[in-house]
């Protein structure tokens, strides 16, 4: 059986949080699978392009975190504050939304959602493409 390196999420999650005390907010393409990043305050951060597969972020303050093109798949986002929040291509598909706030949080026909979510009654709004 594989030896799996519990150690190296907590060492990423960890060096998150020192680079956000210290004022850093752009983590684009951040290597956070199965991250324990639950109860954090990381609003208004860059998450674009990141892996965040099978993080638990539950009952995170991501509120105007740019999560385009990230990848949520099975993560937990339980109760976390996703208001405002761009979730332009993100695949959300097998994640935990329960009680997630999504309030004017953008996404588009790119954005994959768990079966049965319905965006709009969540209240987030659909970008339209630039033209």
């Amino acid at each position: 059986m594989p030896e799996v390196n519990f150690q190296k999420s907590i060492n990423r999650a960890a060096k998150i949080v020192e680079e956000y005390a210290a004022g850093k907010r752009d983590f684009e393409r951040a290597e956070l699978s199965d991250a324990n990043l639950q109860g954090l305050d990381l609003k208004g951060s860059n998450f674009s392009y990141a892996d965040l597969s099978k993080a638990n972020l539950s009952d995170a303050n991501l509120r105007g975190c740019d999560l385009s093109f990230s990848d949520l798949s099975q993560a937990n986002l339980q109760n976390t504050d996703l208001r405002g929040a761009m979730l332009i291509s993100a695949n959300l598909r097998t994640a935990n939304l329960q009680g997630t706030h999504l309030e004017k949080a953008d996404y588009n026909h790119n954005t994959h959602f768990p079966p049965d979510f319905d965006p709009v009654t969540a209240g987030l709004t659909m970008s339209q493409p630039s033209v």
